[in-house]
């Protein structure tokens, strides 16, 4: 492939719904510009943007994939990203390497919960969006009925700029409503229209529909509009550079239309990009993070002429090449075997045979001009989000923030040879999915993986059995309740024992009262006279330490408490370190039969986003999972619920949630503070741990 310069770049991000028909448009784009020898489809697996044998086996993208194409002069850079909410995150994260969002939606079902939200991403990263109603070969798609479901959600801006010939299997071309021609096609050909006149049938559809873009475009120019008045229409020369600033501007939505699995309309889609699209070089100069020194963060203008900088936005860990790095360059041009710094993690990194990349397949290129995208394998420490550069003139560029992972499970291998390879598995895992967590509950013991939903964390699983060879058990986490005191105590501890030879004998006098929540434990010396000698004291703490991490209720560790030290007595010969350990221990259990022991429950700060319509549904479903409403604001027809729920009652929020919301809600939700469990709840948490011990559960009438 030719290297390209910014001004002949265009990246655009293919984002949308699942099965909005993406990654078919995709595979006909490239079909269309001949950079497959083959229309690629989903179903056979054989479409280029979905490789992953995941991606294939479930027919559905799970990480977002990068192809190119030469469209004329132009290089075309397509980022097919994932539709399901579970991997939603992944198009976020591309969204700093693309000038343009091509938002995808089927031609039955208009616009989705995943069309709202990747619309949202690119409104918040300020990308012109350009909509693409495609499958219109499908049985019951309707131009009409999807152009009214996108006015509804996203406004007056949006308007056609094409309209179908035809529809359902009858689809056979499209009407472009700018220079008022048709283009037919063969159903499953090659992707290019033959150039014709409107049909008879749809002429007066047409007309009406250019004269209203006409006026669409003029409303934003004055001197258009008084052109407009004059003559009543814009000629040709005037109305595309003025369409082309429109929708750099956001003043209009344009919606084009298209089959992929048909070929249908692709080459118009290519046309339109390459017209309409900004250019890769005419991105604003991109700010990096405040420096140290003066708090001024530097800039880089998108051009070959400036210091080396670029940004990776994607991570894949690959069993055979090793780490792979998805760059764009922002500044500068990167070539074969330059060494650069990673300003995040003060490194250098040579960047030893760059390529583009074509779905999985790599080509090789000498170098990477600024305003493209590239690839590397096997850098040393660079991950997704880090800033490569020149080492003279340091930048480092923002990453993209993500939420908390919602949904957390706990995982333990199969076997002890499966316990060898988890934690590598599972770390290079993370290294290309940035929603992935994997750490050990210090409290529980157990090891925990958390993702953005049950789906996620099960595409995970199955990626360690078939990359890493690891085979894991899945199960929802412990709790970690705690337990603490209500009450106060004043108790001794003895600890006596005669055997042959030394004896053992250590006494201790303890007061306890609770302490504030999050205070943990104190420990005050207040023994006056020698009556405990001052190197036995640190023993008698010790044991209570020991006491309290056992627990005293249900085998949770006792927290929030103070125990003051106060008097004792010692004997010369049988007294040690160990019969004072012995004798804290005795007075700890002795103070919590006294102080009202209870339990405590971490409760989580929840955040929850749906639609208006379930937002009743959603708090009566919170009060009786014990959940305290902090607030609720109305963000753009969506509910935001901030809530106080106890963790026992989320484990499985993610699963309940989807289904009351027809998988239109999301949440997140992070640990907010430790309160008290309800005597009832307790009583069941204490049977419980009791009949896992095997103890006798005391008869409570």
């Amino acid at each position: 492939m030719k290297v390209y310069e910014g001004a002949n770049i265009r990246n655009v991000a293919v984002m949308g719904h699942g099965h909005a028909g993406k990654t078919s448009l995709v595979s006909a784009l490239l079909y269309a510009a001949g950079a497959t020898q083959r229309l690629g489809r989903v179903d056979d697996g054989s479409a280029i943007t979905d490789y992953d044998e995941e991606e294939v086996a479930r027919k559905m993208s799970i990480s977002g994939a990068v192809a190119c194409l030469e469209w004329g002069k132009t290089k075309i850079n397509l980022v097919d990203l994932p539709g399901f909410n579970m991997f939603v995150h992944e198009a976020k994260m591309a969204m700093p390497a693309v000038e343009a969002a091509l938002v995808v939606v089927d031609g039955v079902s208009g616009v989705e919960v995943v069309t709202e939200r990747v619309w949202s991403y690119a409104e918040e990263f300020n990308m012109p969006r350009i909509i693409v109603a495609s499958r219109m070969d499908r049985e019951r798609a309707d131009a009409a009925r999807v152009l009214e479901s996108l006015t509804k959600s996203f406004g007056r801006a949006v308007t056609p700029l094409q309209l179908p010939i035809g529809s359902e299997k009858s689809l056979s071309g499209v009407v472009d409503l700018v220079r008022m021609k048709a283009y037919t096609y063969e159903m499953g050909g090659s992707g290019k229209g033959k150039e014709g006149e409107i049909p008879a049938g749809l002429a007066a559809e047409a007309q009406a529909a250019h004269e209203k873009l006409v006026e669409l475009v003029a409303e934003g120019d004055d001197a258009l509009m008084e052109e407009f008045f004059d003559k009543g229409t814009i000629p040709e020369e005037h109305l595309i550079p003025a369409l082309h600033d429109a929708i750099r501007e956001d003043r209009i939505f344009p919606v084009l239309f298209a089959s992929g699995l048909g070929n249908i309309g692709t080459d118009k889609i290519l046309d339109f990009i390459v017209e309409y699209a900004p250019k890769a070089s005419e991105h604003a100069p991109v700010a990096g993070a405040a420096t140290p020194n003066n708090g001024e963060p530097p800039s880089r203008k998108v051009a070959d002429e400036e210091p080396v900088s670029a940004y990776v936005f994607k991570t894949v860990s690959d069993p055979f090449a090793g780490r792979i790095s998805y760059f764009k360059v922002i500044s500068g041009i990167v070539k074969n075997d330059a060494t650069l710094q990673n300003f995040t993690r003060n490194t250098t990194e040579k960047l030893a045979h760059i390529s583009v990349m074509q779905g999985k397949n790599t080509i090789a290129v000498p170098e990477v001009h600024a305003g493209d995208i590239g690839a590397v394998a096997k850098l040393k420490d660079t991950l997704t989000g880090d800033t490569l550069g020149d080492k003279a003139a340091p930048i480092q560029y923002a990453r993209v923030a993500l939420p908390e992972p919602a949904i957390t499970f706990a995982i333990e291998p199969k076997t002890r040879a499966d316990e060898d390879k988890l934690s590598n598995g599972i770390h290079k895992l993370m290294e290309e999915d940035a929603m992935l967590r994997f750490f050990r509950d210090p409290q529980t013991k157990e090891f925990l993986i958390a993702g953005t939903g049950q789906q996620h964390i099960e595409v995970i699983v199955s990626k360690l059995k078939k990359r890493y060879h690891t085979e894991v058990n899945l199960k929802a986490p412990k709790v970690p309740y705690r337990e603490t005191i209500r009450g106060r105590a004043d108790v001794q501890g003895r600890h006596k024992k005669q055997t042959g030879g030394h004896g053992q004998y250590g006494d201790c006098k303890i007061k306890m009262e609770p302490l504030a929540r999050g205070g943990n434990f104190e420990f005050a010396n207040e023994i006056f006279g020698g009556a405990i000698p001052r190197n036995f004291i640190p023993a008698v703490e010790k044991g209570i330490v020991e006491a309290a991490q056992r627990g005293y209720l249900a085998g949770f560790p006792v927290v929030d408490f103070k125990v003051i030290l106060y008097d004792g007595s010692y004997h010369d010969v049988d007294s040690n370190e160990l019969s004072f350990k012995m004798a804290g221990r005795i007075a700890f259990k002795k103070a919590m039969e006294q102080a009202k022991p209870t339990l405590l429950e971490p409760i989580m700060a929840v955040e929850i986003t749906v639609p208006d319509e379930f937002a009743g549904t959603i708090m009566g479903d919170l009060n009786s999972r014990r959940g305290r409403i902090q607030g609720m604001n109305n963000k753009g027809g969506n509910t935001v619920i901030n809530a106080q729920v106890p963790m026992a009652e989320m484990l499985t929020y993610g699963a309940d949630l989807t289904s009351m919301t027809q998988g239109r809600g999301s949440f997140n939700m992070e640990m907010s503070h430790y309160d008290f469990v309800p005597a009832l709840n307790a009583e069941k948490i204490i049977t419980q741990f009791k009949a896992s011990r095997g103890e006798a559960v005391e008869d409570e009438e």
